[in-house]
């Protein structure tokens, strides 16, 4: 099935999905790597506020390469990064925030549980900065910008962002192992 879906995500949104299914986003979605991962749980145990809101929100796992002009950001390029780098910090996350839905590419280990009934996992092909950058309509704006350029939070405008792959439902199905699965009985069988 494809879906095009506006954000911030509700629970039914993410629930309808399945693995395999496809997806286009449009709205508000936040990008955040290893150190906006880091800091985000720093904050929830320091009982501080988050200087924005990822309930029912979009993590994309990227490091966009972003040109100031004219006090706006424009987007140069924004390819998803390797989501497994974040896998051990997502579980805490989806106990603080009910975040929706985490976009980027290789597949996640170890998040099916902690996604069930909460979130999925949209893969998005490596490679594709230009075409992800094409799909984002405005940078709103910037957070944390002392942790550089690619780890900083960047709040993006987007218009039919994908396509992306339900590489995780909210079921426990994770199209990635299934995949590594069938490839190792595959390769089991070859004499």
């Amino acid at each position: 099935m494809e879906y095009k879906l506006n954000t911030p995500l509700t629970k039914e949104d993410v629930d309808k999905l399945k693995s395999g299914d496809i997806v286009y986003l449009s709205g508000t979605v936040f990008t955040a790597r290893d150190e906006a991962h880091a800091r985000i749980l720093e904050m929830a145990e320091e009982k501080k506020q988050l200087p924005f809101d990822l309930e029912g929100a979009v993590i994309y796992h990227c490091g966009p390469l972003m040109k100031g002009k004219d006090g706006e950001w424009k987007v140069v390029a924004a390819g998803p990064t390797t989501s497994a780098r974040m896998s051990k910090m997502t579980p805490s996350l989806l106990d603080i925030h009910e975040v929706r839905a985490f976009v980027g590419k290789g597949g996640m280990d170890n998040v099916t549980e902690s996604m069930k009934g909460k979130s999925v996992y949209l893969a998005f092909t490596g490679g594709c900065a230009a075409l992800a950058a094409m799909s984002i309509a405005k940078v709103t704006t910037v957070h944390w910008l002392d942790l550089g350029m690619p780890e900083a939070v960047w709040e993006l405008k987007v218009e039919n962002f994908g396509p992306l792959v339900v590489g995780i439902d909210s079921h426990e199905n994770d199209l990635f192992t299934d995949v590594r699965k069938k490839a190792l009985e595959a390769y089991s069988k070859i004499e």
